[in-house]
């Protein structure tokens, strides 16, 4: 019998006991920090995602852990505070992934928006200005700076007039008037992040298996209820489990009413919006970026950003209403937008569809906003107590909004919600805990270096150096992993071994080729799959897994109908010494 009809381990630890205290229903960001954050405090929690964890709208982010200098203008003071206070915390306890960036504003004008600015706060309407001036600007980085004081995570802010601006980034577009430079952060790998976060929530469970007290899963859906229990559907087999919970999270983001509606309840929470992003290859542009993002304001009043990363340029993003039930993708118009928005900092600069290696798209988990304008709609999150008929015995807390930098901060309120709600005292304090990886992570090139000498266990230098980056410190059991047997790099990308592939499936629960090539590294983000590679991955899966020959190249082909169809991305069938 194939592996694929047979459960899964992490799935028969939910039919073999099918209770726990709290059920969390999605595997974005703000599922798991939730997740990790109650099995800190000893409660039984079991988290499902009906796709691969940090799968939905957690893998469409801007890569960015920001305060969100523009919530200002909303009028979002308390979230702004949150957020970047969280992001001055996330450098400091996610070292290997959070990072520091160094972000320049273009300005074309000096009092421009000055007056219709407090009427975007109070209305939250689009003004008719086509953008906010250096005096707007300049209030606006001041507050931001206030909200910082923490002991210098981040330098202040500075403005350059045009001849300093030009000087300091020749590339820029002739016809500004001033820059200002701030500094935010970004999160590298922000699907790993998720793993992260969502290993040491793994790792706080008391027992094993069954008995574990933290249990999670991916590719298991919340379809309905039953009998006063939660359905959950095994997407691999087609096999139900009735699962019972004195508290259910709905942790679903944008599909947050979806969710519901499969319990048997009717809510409007939510009402996202679309955003999408490109990653193009394109030389003179990454230079020109001077290793900083470009956050700035295009002609149409939407805040938009160019942003090196991974030795590419990542341009987003867009706010278009969408519908959670229909799939998001990138569209042909958006390119266009993008590239306009190059154009308008860059003009000498030439992009074409030929540098575009990805596309992405997702939905925002927004609330519900009527006819607020798409870039006014808040950012900040709720928790709302929410009647299910389907499910009379049990508490049901969802979740509406949130966003990645505030991850921590909203899984502490939510799970501090739960506890009251099972009547259990919390007895950890997440703040300033640090995650996974980023534990005694060696953050100079002296320590890094120490690092990898006391860790290489007679692997070569640049493998370990390799895994450091990808896993933080938690690389050590990465390469305690691979000393158990032949390290082989694939032929097709030598960065990766053929042990490592097998980690994956073995310690992270890739399910499909497409989990590794989309969540579990970077090679479809940089433009790096070719037909090769994913033949190389799929045999090391398929004798990991036990797939067969028939799952095996099904398990290829629907990795290229995925990024084909979502990501814009055509593999060629031959490699470059092939005929066609």
């Amino acid at each position: 019998m194939s592996k694929k009809t047979q459960p899964r381990n992490t799935v028969t630890a939910l039919t073999e006991r099918p209770h726990a205290q709290v059920l969390i229903v999605g595997g974005g960001i703000n599922g798991i920090a939730t997740f990790r954050d109650l099995a800190l405090q000893g409660v039984d929690v079991v988290l499902v995602e009906r796709g691969d964890y940090a799968g939905g709208a957690s893998a469409a982010s801007s890569h960015m852990i920001h305060g969100g200098i523009r919530y200002l203008e909303n009028g979002e003071f308390r979230l702004v505070r949150e957020s970047v206070q969280e992001r001055n915390g996330l450098i400091r306890i996610a070292p290997h992934y959070v990072k520091p960036l160094q972000t320049t504003m273009p300005i074309f004008s000096t009092f421009s928006g000055i007056m219709n600015a407090p009427l975007r706060m109070l209305t939250h309407k689009q003004r008719s200005t086509k953008e906010r001036g250096a005096a707007l600007i300049k209030i606006g980085m001041t507050i931001y700076d206030s909200f910082s004081r923490d002991g210098g995570s981040v330098p202040k802010h500075r403005f350059l007039t045009k001849k300093a601006a030009l000087a300091d980034m020749p590339a820029l577009n002739k016809d500004l008037k001033y820059t200002g430079t701030y500094y935010d952060a970004s999160v590298h790998e922000p699907e790993r992040l998720a793993l992260d976060v969502l290993k040491d929530g793994l790792a706080a469970a008391q027992g094993t298996g069954s008995a574990a007290t933290a249990r999670a899963v991916n590719y298991v859906e919340a379809a309905g209820t039953r009998d006063g229990g939660v359905v959950l559907r095994d997407r691999e087999t087609g096999e139900d489990v009735v699962f019972t919970a004195d508290v259910v999270v709905n942790a679903s983001g944008p599909w947050t009413d979806l969710t519901n509606q499969a319990f048997g309840g009717e809510t409007k929470f939510m009402g996202g919006t679309k955003g999408s992003h490109i990653v193009v290859h394109n030389d003179e542009l990454l230079e020109a970026t001077k290793g900083r993002e470009l956050f700035f304001e295009n002609n149409d009043g939407r805040i938009v950003l160019i942003y090196p990363l991974k030795g590419r340029v990542l341009i987003g993003t867009t706010d278009i209403d969408a519908d959670p039930s229909q799939p998001a993708v990138c569209t042909e118009e958006e390119v266009d937008y993008f590239f306009g928005l190059v154009e308008h900092v860059f003009p000498q600069i030439e992009l074409n569809r030929d540098h575009i290696v990805y596309r992405y798209s997702g939905i925002r988990p927004l609330p519900r906003h009527e006819d607020t304008a798409p870039g006014f709609v808040s950012r900040d999150y709720r928790i709302v107590d929410t009647p299910i008929a389907g499910l009379p015995g049990t508490t049901v807390l969802s979740l509406v909004g949130g966003k990645w930098t505030t991850f921590r901060a909203l899984a502490a309120h939510l799970s501090s919600d739960v506890t009251t709600k099972l009547g259990v005292a919390r007895k950890v304090d997440t703040t300033g805990m640090p995650i996974g990886g980023g534990k005694d992570f060696p953050t100079t090139d002296a320590q890094r270096a120490l690092w990898i000498k006391s860790h290489r266990d007679g692997l070569d230098e640049s493998v370990v150096e390799g895994l450091l980056e990808r896993y933080g410190t938690r690389a050590a059991e990465v390469v305690d992993v691979l000393t158990d047997g032949p390290v082989e790099p694939l032929e097709s990308d030598p960065s990766l071994t053929r042990a490592e592939v097998a980690y994956f499936a073995q310690h992270e629960q890739a399910v499909h080729l497409v989990d590794v090539v989309l969540r579990r590294t970077n090679l479809a983000f940089v433009g790096g799959v070719t037909i090769d590679l994913l033949d190389e991955l799929a045999d090391v899966l398929a004798e990991t897994l036990g797939w067969s020959t028939e799952e095996r190249a099904d398990e290829v082909q629907r990795t290229l109908d995925v990024l084909r169809e979502s990501h814009g991305v055509i593999v060629p069938l031959h490699t470059a010494a092939q005929p066609a």
